[in-house]
């Protein structure tokens, strides 16, 4: 018999107790994803089940040693790789760990492909402050692949707060709407 999936919520206290250690480590970490939308928007939207993070690749060991020590383990998936892989708790709880490499020019050289630039948003979380990927780069990131409702929702509610125009892809959403 298979053993079902925990999958926990990754509340917004998750999310300032996870930032608040790897900024005692002075580590910088951008949020991603569903948090890094709900960050640049000032408050929280939905449920996640995750929290995506982008980060310096150098920091990787020091993250996952952190990580580790708080029960974390690697979270079998199939597009995992060096750059990109995911981090779960007993509780159900995953941090999706997406890292690069600059140069000292800014260019991108390894890693998960951002663009520096993307990396100069800023949020807060129940009032806690955050960096987190740069609002037209999120809604650049949620293009190119199987789009569902809570992407719909991340970047219309983007593009209504920042003024950006919304992808031709959300088309069949605009119309249901």
């Amino acid at each position: 018999m298979a053993v079902p999936e925990i999958h926990s919520e990754m509340s917004a206290d998750d999310v300032i107790s996870f930032a608040r250690l790897l900024d005692q480590h002075h580590i910088q970490v951008i949020l991603d994803g569903g948090w890094g939308v709900d960050a640049l928007l000032g408050h929280q939207t939905r449920p996640h089940a995750d929290l995506d993070i982008a980060l310096l690749h150098k920091d990787v060991p020091q993250v996952r040693a952190l990580l580790e020590a708080r029960g974390y383990k690697d979270v079998a998936r199939d597009d995992s790789w060096e750059c990109n892989f995911v981090l779960g708790d007993d509780a159900g709880h995953e941090i999706d760990l997406h890292s690069c490499t600059f140069d000292e020019a800014g260019n991108h050289i390894f890693g998960v492909k951002y663009p520096l630039d993307s990396w100069n948003g800023m949020g807060s979380i129940n009032g806690f402050p955050v960096k987190c990927i740069a609002p037209e780069w999120l809604v650049k990131f949620h293009t190119g692949y199987k789009l569902d409702e809570n992407d719909y929702r991340d970047v219309k509610a983007l593009c209504e707060r920042f003024g950006i125009e919304m992808p031709g892809e959300y088309e069949g959403f605009v119309k249901a709407d």
